[in-house]
Formats: C-alpha cells, structure tokens, sequence
C-alpha cells in the first residue's frame, strides 16, 4: 500500500465496502479509533492529530466519507437516502469490520460527526466512545434556526436548494468557493496552507464531488431529520465527549453541552480557543483531550 502523502507514517488504500468503494489511510496498532472528517475537507483534516494517536498506542483509520475526497460519490435518489447519515454510518461500521473491529472508538468532526452520532444509535455495540466536534445535533440546530444562524451557516440553505442550482453556482468557480468557505470558519493563522488548499480542491472541484456535498446536505434538512425525529426519544448510551471552538459559530450560537444532554446519558467537553477547524487550527490540545477522554472511557 502505497504512503499517505500528508499522514506521516500511514498508508493509503481503497476498499470494497458493501457496495461502492470507500479510501482510507491507517497505521499503528492497539485499540482502533475511527477518524471521520467533514466538510469541506477529507481524511487529510487528521494530519496534525492522527499520528500523535498512533504514538499514543492506538490503530488509527481516516477515511473519506462518501461523496467526499477519493471515496466512491455513489449516485443518489429522489430521497437523498444514499447520503443519509444512517448510510454513512453503515460505510463507516462496514470498513471496521473488514478491517476486524467489532468495536472502536469514534472521533468526528463537522459531519463526521454527525455520522458518528447516527452511528451511536444505529450501532450502539460498536462504539465505545464518541467525541464530537464543533456541532450541536442536527436537529437540534435546524429547529433552532434563526436569522443570524441561517446568515453565519448559509451553505446550510444553499447547498440544499434543488438540483442543480447550487452544482452550477460552485461549479462556476469551486476555487473560490472552497477558500471562502475555509477561510470564513479557520480563526487561526497559518493553520491550513496552501497545499492542504490544493489537496482539498483536487477533489472537491469535481462535479461528482460537488454534487455529491450537495445531496449530503440536502439529506441533512431532509431523510436525517426524519431519522432524527425518529429517535427523538432514544440516547447515546456510550460517553460523548464533545468540544467545540470557542471563536466559532456553534459556540457562539448554542450550550453546546446542553443540547448534548438532550441527546446522550454521559456529557462532557469543553471550548477550545480556536475556530471551527478544531484539528486543524488546536491539534495539541485536541490530542491531549481525545487521548484522556478514550483512555478514562477504556476503564
């Protein structure tokens, strides 16, 4: 298998889950911890943290979501079930499997994280703990959504609208687009350069890519909350850890904690001095955190 390019010390390979194929990278050995990114990155968000975790004694797997980075952009459905998060979910769950883990522990970003929260529920066996960062639940935010929410998270409502208006809008320029977009939610200097730019934009400027981004969206406002109300009395059983910038939006928006104790029986986190990008722009202090948290939930 060949090196990853920007994961020192992992490997990167594509493999057959279920029915479309998903890329990963990994390394190390021990106890497994799942890596999920979000948008509008890939598996490569990990790369200040990652290592650090398989120094600390633990197996870690990165993969691209689907739809994202060099993982399979499956085609959708008028349901946009293809891109739910149940779905993803069952990706992630699948991938674990055939690598021999029947159990692990999952550290999701954005929404990463918000396939690791329908995975708590849908695989409840399988995840020992779960740490979210930088968001409130789903549901939670779109019940919530007022004027200055919809202003600061607009691609919320953008990237949903109907094929194929936001596909051709970002399609037009996906350079410019991708920059505003990192550049809006980054509050840390120098936390993401100019190749980490041009890793992301290799792939997101496809126009399987982008509209793939568009149907995981649009499954968010629309098959996930049906999933979501669903569950609307179920909890994660596993401990959560959630943390969230404290210079972004969903810090300043929501009681991050709170809304996780809607959803989950065992909460804690805290903010951290930083923006959105969390393994990006505060990689030390998100090591530090995620090691004591998956240690303590370990026994």
């Amino acid at each position: 298998m060949p090196a990853s390019r920007f994961l020192d010390g992992f490997t990167g390979t594509t493999t057959r889950v279920g029915a479309i194929d998903i890329h990963y990278a990994s390394a190390g050995s021990g106890d497994p911890v799942l890596l999920l990114h979000g948008h509008p990155q890939t598996h490569v968000v990990w790369r200040k943290i990652a290592p650090a975790l398989v120094a600390a004694g633990y197996q870690v797997i990165a993969p691209d979501l689907r739809g994202y980075g060099d993982s399979a952009k499956p085609e959708s459905d008028a349901h946009h079930l293809p891109y739910s998060k149940r779905v993803m979910a069952q990706d992630a769950v699948g991938l674990m499997g055939h690598l021999g883990h029947d159990q692990f522990h999952v550290v999701g970003h954005d929404r990463g994280a918000r396939v690791g929260h329908r995975m708590a529920l849908d695989h409840p066996a399988a995840v020992q703990s779960l740490t979210v960062l930088d968001i409130a639940p789903t549901l939670t935010m779109y019940d919530r959504t007022d004027q200055d929410f919809a202003t600061r998270y607009f691609w919320w409502f953008f990237l949903i609208q109907p094929f194929d208006l936001p596909e051709r809008m970002i399609g037009s320029d996906p350079d410019y687009f991708l920059r505003k977009h990192i550049s809006g939610q980054v509050k840390t200097d120098g936390a993401v350069g100019e190749d980490i730019i041009a890793e992301y934009l290799r792939t997101y400027q496809t126009p399987e890519t982008i509209h793939a981004i568009c149907e995981d969206y649009r499954a968010a406002a629309s098959i996930d909350l049906a999933h979501d109300r669903a569950d609307a009395d179920a909890r994660v059983d596993c401990p959560v850890l959630a943390l969230w910038g404290a210079k972004g939006v969903v810090g300043q928006t929501y009681d991050v904690l709170e809304t996780w104790r809607e959803k989950a029986r065992h909460v804690q986190g805290r903010a951290l001095d930083c923006g959105h990008a969390i393994p990006e722009e505060a990689p030390e202090e998100l090591t530090a955190e995620i090691l004591q948290f998956i240690s303590a939930a370990q026994g």
